[in-house]
């Protein structure tokens, strides 16, 4: 390794202390990566987590910029090198990856590799992923050295990786725990509301007839009940992670509830996604939440005929979400009807509250757009 073994030493310790203090999987995954590429001086490093469908729940890569990863196209298969790797546990250094007879070609805008260095990660029996490199800074290719310092880097990165899989899962079990207390928090209170609402309006039917000055009080305060319980339902039903956001994912929930709203309005509702690929959690539900009430928005307030969603990935990696309705527009410098401030309020939130922004254009006359920036992971 470039400047001896102290320097060499310090780099790894380095490394392997980022690697311990991530929590986020993602963020971990990231770190190995990283790491690897700078150790063994490679040109290119990614590390695959696989699914149970023949793919890759995961794939993170270092070398590549955002806009070569965007052309590249659908992330890789279980076959070939990595499939060995996945399958046989065994690690894999070959002169030219090229030249193997189970290299089966890449993508056209794929960059061209020649060396390879790959590496299962491993928990005991379990394989949880396949780490390699390529294209070697130097003359003389991988080396032994290289690989046994990649086999150490991967016997920490499956540490790392298992401790940050325990830390999302106790997270989740929180997160259960909290659904369930909010659940007997929500029946109670908008159960008492609605029984109250049951009485009131028994009282005002029975005064229509003989007091219609007190009946007409009663009906306001039905009105009254009516506004408090859904403020209470809003409330909470606004803290929970949305169970189809956990189980599809953010571009499959956001495109079934267009697709719903779109059945449900006069108005036509579309989505479209452009090249995002998973974000992390707390950035998909905030972009879910934001979408949802702007869309919420635009049909009840805009009046307008279309309303059109899209998810667009940047250059660093991140998303950008876009709700447009042609309808008749507002200022956003006056406005103060307080439904559609306290919706904009509670957008700018969601969204400062992951690092993005959020930002409104309109006028009168000329439509809505809502949009919500996240930065890349």
């Amino acid at each position: 390794m470039p400047g001896g073994p102290r320097s060499g030493l310090a780099a790894v310790s380095t490394a392997l202390l980022a690697m311990s203090r991530r929590l986020e999987v993602r963020d971990v995954l990231r770190t190995i990566v990283v790491s690897a590429r700078e150790l063994l001086d490679a040109e290119y490093a990614a590390l695959g987590v696989p699914d149970d469908h023949g793919g890759f729940a995961q794939f993170v890569v270092d070398g590549i910029s955002a806009e070569q990863w965007r052309r590249i196209g659908p992330l890789p298969r279980q076959h070939g090198i990595l499939a060995a790797m996945l399958h046989e546990g065994g690690p894999e250094r070959l002169a030219d990856v090229r030249e193997d007879p189970r290299f089966e070609g890449w993508p056209a805008a794929h960059p061209e590799m020649s060396d390879f260095l790959g590496m299962p990660v491993r928990d005991g029996e379990e394989t949880l992923g396949a780490l390699f490199l390529a294209n070697k800074r130097g003359p003389h290719g991988f080396t032994d050295e290289d690989q046994e310092l990649l086999s150490l880097l991967a016997q920490h990165a499956a540490i790392a990786l298992t401790n940050a899989r325990l830390y999302e899962r106790s997270r989740e079990l929180t997160i259960a725990e909290e659904r369930s207390r909010l659940a007997h928090e929500l029946h109670d209170a908008v159960s008492q509301k609605l029984f109250s609402l049951r009485l009131t309006a028994q009282a005002a039917a029975a005064l229509v007839d003989r007091d219609p000055a007190r009946a007409k009080d009663e009906l306001q305060q039905v009105a009254a009940l009516a506004a408090e319980a859904a403020d209470e339902l809003r409330a909470a039903v606004t803290e929970l992670r949305p169970a189809a956001l956990d189980e599809d994912g953010l571009i499959a929930t956001l495109r079934t509830h267009a697709h719903v709203l779109d059945r449900a309005h006069a108005a036509h509702v579309t989505f479209a996604c452009d090249g995002v690929r998973a974000l992390p959690a707390t950035q998909e539900e905030a972009v879910l939440r934001v979408a949802q009430e702007a869309l919420h928005n635009a049909l009840r307030h805009s009046e307008g005929d279309r309303v059109e969603v899209t998810l667009t990935r940047t250059p660093a990696g991140g998303a950008v979400l876009k709700v447009v309705d042609s309808g008749k527009g507002f200022d956003p410098r006056t406005v103060r009807r307080a439904g559609r401030h306290l919706g904009l309020v509670s957008m700018r939130d969601r969204a400062s509250g992951v690092g993005g922004r959020l930002t409104v254009h309109s006028e009168p006359g000329q439509g809505t757009t809502i949009e919500m920036e996240v930065p890349g992971g």
